[in-house]
């Protein structure tokens, strides 16, 4: 088994420590994260980072790379307030990654992508058509990183849309109903597929399988 230590990593090259690093938490979730500017222009940027923070109230996480650059996606959520986030399926994979391109502001990568624009129920932020699983988020708090100047954004989800295939009786989803994709690293993308569900675990019982 191969052994890195903190000082192997810091002693990397940058792209073998980038790609490392990025793909040792495991499978990811792949996301769309859609906004517009105060002016109605859209943006749409590839995110792995979107993590489940608590469901009473609901609340989801989003992690920003640090702003030395300009970041039209960060910018945009603390302009507007809104966001959503959009599941990648297996039939739009290469869009969606293509994404992740550095466009100037003024071209919006719904265009660039072939991805679809749509507005919903009044919310200031663009959810993407073909996405069959979606969340329109409100900002609610950030929170700095300091160690690597990354932010925290935190959302209270304001509305979900999800295709009836994906939705079980019981309030799961079923996302391989849907096609998901994962990431692993920062451009290797996997299918998801199930492999087994289990009832709410309780000491002394062992795991009970339910059916999938």
């Amino acid at each position: 088994m191969h052994h890195f230590t903190a000082a192997d990593i810091r002693s990397f090259d940058k792209l073998y420590r980038l790609n490392l690093v990025n793909a040792v938490t495991g499978f990811k979730p792949a996301n769309l994260v859609g906004t517009a500017d105060t002016a109605g222009a859209t943006n749409l940027a590839i995110f792995s980072s979107a993590l489940h923070l608590g469901s009473d109230p609901p609340l989801l996480g989003l992690v920003t790379r640090p702003a030395t650059v300009p970041r039209h996606t960060y910018e945009n959520i603390r302009a507007t307030g809104c966001y959503t986030l959009n599941h990648v399926h297996a039939d739009f994979v290469g869009p969606a990654h293509y994404t992740s391109a550095n466009f100037p502001r003024e071209e919006s990568e719904f265009d660039a992508a072939g991805l679809t624009t749509v507005w919903r129920d009044g919310f200031a932020a663009p959810y993407v058509a073909e996405s069959q699983l979606s969340i329109g988020l409100r900002l609610v708090e950030e929170l700095p990183i300091r160690l690597n100047g990354t932010v925290l954004l935190i959302g209270a989800v304001e509305h979900v849309y999800v295709a009836p295939a994906g939705l079980r009786p019981d309030g799961t989803l079923d996302l391989a109903a849907l096609s998901d994709v994962c990431i692993s690293g920062l451009d290797s993308y996997y299918r998801v597929e199930p492999l087994a569900r289990f009832a709410y675990a309780r000491a002394g019982q062992g795991p009970q399988p339910l059916p999938s």
